[in-house]
């Protein structure tokens, strides 16, 4: 039974309730639930700092350097915070870290002492402070609770479930990162997903699967520090999209006539995202006029070469996908393609070390996409499918793609795509997914326009059907 609703006060955020003096329930465990989707779809400064927040970046560079790179001084960011979510950036950064406690209490062998040091905390002191009076129980009955509901298989590796708003079709985002995964780099086995993920203060690597019951899926993380925990979280739930609100997304499509079979033959899809924006846009200029194969193939050689090696190889996951410093020292001649799309390769590569470019998560997305489309072969289809997938934006549609094309030819032969998709912000991201679900699943090239100029664009290996 649910309360009465004046018996109920309501919180922007876990960390507004916390400091109102709430602490979080033992049995639905609150904090453990989705993020809001609200900072997937916001591309203020509040967003992106959110997003930032979620990704560590305090725990990191502390307020100062959060404040920094978003532009705002440290006074006028927790002010904005404060008035939007009900807590300042420390308040938020700590609420994320006693969860990180709390993941590492309940699922790894750890000393106590670690566990406070690996979540982020400054003292032992002060973690055991927090827990309490978030949790109302000291750290050792934290542990003690969870009765063993986890096994640890290794050193540095921590298993936990990541929570999801149903319904989700796990079934097509493994399909889509399977075809396109780098050897050496990701892995797609009887439904299992595993990818190198590139953190903070090390390499990583995440197995992820489905889970039973429907509300989430199983996430093995298996790190050289601890205290890569909450990233390598977000940076999964980003990659497969776990913290949309398919319920929104359907009632606003299901408006259109166009998209409501679509919509409701598959409620549970989501955007494809990544776990390494500079990656993403790599692989999207690899691909340009190339099959998925062959875009494969070219990444596979390319991280081989430059890309680092783990300490601790897992099958045949071998190294992380190269740097921008990495990409930096690569000799042109040593790179399988057209002269054009390694003029854009590495313009990309020498904004990114420059600074001139910013694909962070805390990047104005219209900022980004402009920067992108005025470096030479990246132009409106490439900027906006990195926009799209590397830096999250649920609101973009791509009316140049020849599958949308293809897509609306087969539904109503419609010719205005762009004007067609103004009735599906804020989820244009998420109809384009739909468009290119109907499509031949062999179909896997499409082209735009040429590389003959600095606006001119193609499509990449990574165009969903």
């Amino acid at each position: 039974m649910t309360p009465k609703r004046e018996n109920t006060r309501f919180y922007a955020s876990a960390a507004a309730a916390q400091a109102a003096g709430f602490r979080t329930c033992k049995r639905c465990r609150p904090d453990a639930s989705p993020r809001s989707p609200e900072w997937n779809v916001r591309a203020d400064v509040v967003g992106r700092a959110m997003r930032l927040i979620g990704d560590g970046m305090v725990d990191r560079v502390g307020v100062s350097g959060l404040a920094t790179q978003l532009g705002y001084s440290e006074r006028q960011l927790h002010r904005l915070l404060v008035a939007e979510v009900g807590a300042g950036p420390l308040a938020l950064a700590r609420a994320q870290r006693a969860q990180t406690a709390r993941t590492l209490l309940e699922t790894s062998e750890l000393p106590v002492s670690q566990v406070a040091f690996a979540a982020g905390f400054s003292s032992i002191r002060q973690f055991n402070a927090t827990v309490r009076q978030i949790f109302a129980l000291p750290p050792s009955q934290l542990r003690a609770r969870a009765n063993g509901r986890f096994s640890v298989v290794a050193p540095g590796s921590v298993t936990l479930r990541l929570p999801y708003r149903p319904p989700l079709d796990l079934g097509s985002l493994f399909r889509f990162l399977g075809a396109r995964a780098v050897p050496g780099v990701e892995q797609y086995v009887d439904g299992v997903y595993r990818r190198v993920l590139a953190l903070p203060h090390g390499t990583g690597i995440a197995e992820l699967s489905e889970g039973v019951p429907d509300s989430y899926l199983w996430c093995r993380l298996q790190l050289e520090d601890l205290r890569d925990l909450a990233p390598a979280v977000q940076r999964c739930r980003r990659l497969l999209d776990l913290d949309a609100d398919p319920q929104a997304i359907v009632a606003a499509l299901s408006d259109s006539p166009l998209l409501a079979p679509l919509v409701r033959a598959a409620p549970g899809r989501r955007v494809p995202g990544h776990v390494d924006p500079m990656e993403l846009a790599v692989r999207a200029i690899l691909g340009q006029q190339v099959s998925v194969a062959g875009a494969r193939t070219i990444a596979g050689r390319l991280a081989a070469r430059y890309g680092k090696p783990l300490p601790s190889p897992s099958g045949s996951l071998t190294f992380a996908f190269p740097t921008p410093t990495a990409l930096a020292e690569v000799n042109p001649n040593d790179l399988p393609m057209p002269s054009a799309r390694k003029r854009a390769l590495l313009a990309l590569v020498n904004a990114t070390n420059s600074g001139e470019l910013d694909l962070s998560l805390g990047a104005d997305r219209d900022k980004s996409e402009a920067q992108l489309r005025a470096l030479p072969g990246i132009g409106p289809w490439t900027a906006g499918y990195i926009r799209m997938r590397a830096l999250g934006d649920p609101d973009v549609f791509l009316p140049t793609d020849l599958g949308v094309r293809h897509a609306l030819q087969r539904l109503d032969g419609a010719a205005d795509a762009e004007k067609l998709a103004e009735s599906w912000r804020p989820w244009r991201s998420y109809a384009l997914t739909h468009l290119w679900a109907t499509l031949d699943p062999v179909l896997t090239r499409h082209t735009t326009d040429d590389l003959s100029g600095p606006s001119s664009d193609t499509t990449s290996e990574d165009s969903a059907s």
